[in-house]
């Protein structure tokens, strides 16, 4: 089966998916598939790029890749690729949407407000309170992200937002331990605690080495069924399939739910490898796991 590994992009992410895509291209077993790099540098190449591939393993991030446009060319051309359809992706990539419907499905999430120009809704944000978290409302790897004591910096840090989306979330800031639960073929691996050497898990912290620390968890047991069910739940309820991320933080013992990572990192330094290695899945297998529950969704 010849795999093409599509990186790159066009996305603030670009320089990250191109480790991703790296590390998968580096660990896909050669025995068993020919691997193709494919790097994607215009929106314009991706047709031409993945002509006479078999599968498309997806490793691109944002905009042009998580948000389901690239899962629609694909869909077009006939060419089974990786990780959630086109409308789950597209949702989770739109965190406004994805919290409606978390709510809507009964489960925990922060107050937000969107705003779309620097004049926004200050008597929804006073009914908030500060600290704030303001970010893309379509970004992801924390690019832009910015938590806010008082209105000078909140104006500033949507200003700086708006270089990056048309939309930005003023989120109600939940301060509390940071998990991430991965889910695999609907089931939930290991969950992995996140002590961040910042203020929160920015940029710096998800990609440097060292910049966070990241280790497995397992929580007393209520707590850890609230947080399973929430995990599924919220898989579930975005249609997500194959694998996805499923981001948590927990207040006195309440998790909210952060966010939803369609195609989440693959990265040395990446939670979902981690993850699936405390499950006993080598980055192998668990790439293995994804192209072979792909292909079934693919038909």
């Amino acid at each position: 089966m010849k795999i093409g590994v599509i990186m790159g992009g066009i996305s603030s992410e670009r320089e990250i998916s191109l480790k991703t895509g790296m590390e998968i291209a580096n660990n896909l077993d050669k025995t068993k598939y020919e691997v193709v790099p494919i790097q994607i540098d215009k929106k314009e190449e991706l047709i031409e790029k993945v002509k006479g591939i078999d599968f498309a393993f997806i490793a691109l991030h944002g905009h042009f890749g998580e948000d389901g446009t690239v899962q629609g060319v694909l869909e077009t051309l006939n060419i089974p690729y990786s990780g959630c359809g086109v409308l789950s992706s597209a949702i989770c990539m739109d965190k406004d949407m994805t919290k409606r419907i978390l709510r809507f499905g009964g489960l925990n999430t922060a107050d937000w407000i969107i705003a779309k120009s620097i004049d926004f809704d200050m008597e929804k944000v006073k009914e908030m309170g500060y600290p704030l978290v303001v970010k893309p409302n379509s970004g992801g790897s924390s690019v832009a992200t910015t938590i806010v004591n008082n209105e000078d910096e909140l104006k500033e840090a949507v200003r700086e937002a708006l270089k990056y989306d048309t939309e930005v979330m003023i989120e109600e800031y939940i301060k509390g331990d940071e998990i991430t639960c991965p889910i695999l073929d609907g089931k939930m691996l290991p969950i992995l605690a996140i002590k961040p050497k910042s203020a929160f898990f920015d940029y710096t912290s998800k990609y440097a080495d060292g910049g966070a620390d990241e280790f497995v968890v397992e929580f007393e047991k209520e707590l850890q069924k609230k947080i399973e069910y929430m995990a599924v739940k919220t898989y579930e309820l975005l249609k997500c399939r194959v694998y996805a991320r499923v981001d948590m933080i927990i207040k006195e013992g309440i998790p909210y739910i952060l966010e939803v990572n369609t195609l989440p990192g693959m990265t040395k330094n990446s939670l979902f490898p981690k993850s699936a290695k405390a499950a006993g899945i080598s980055f192998s297998q668990l790439l293995d796991t994804i192209i072979e529950k792909s292909l079934e969704y693919n038909k």
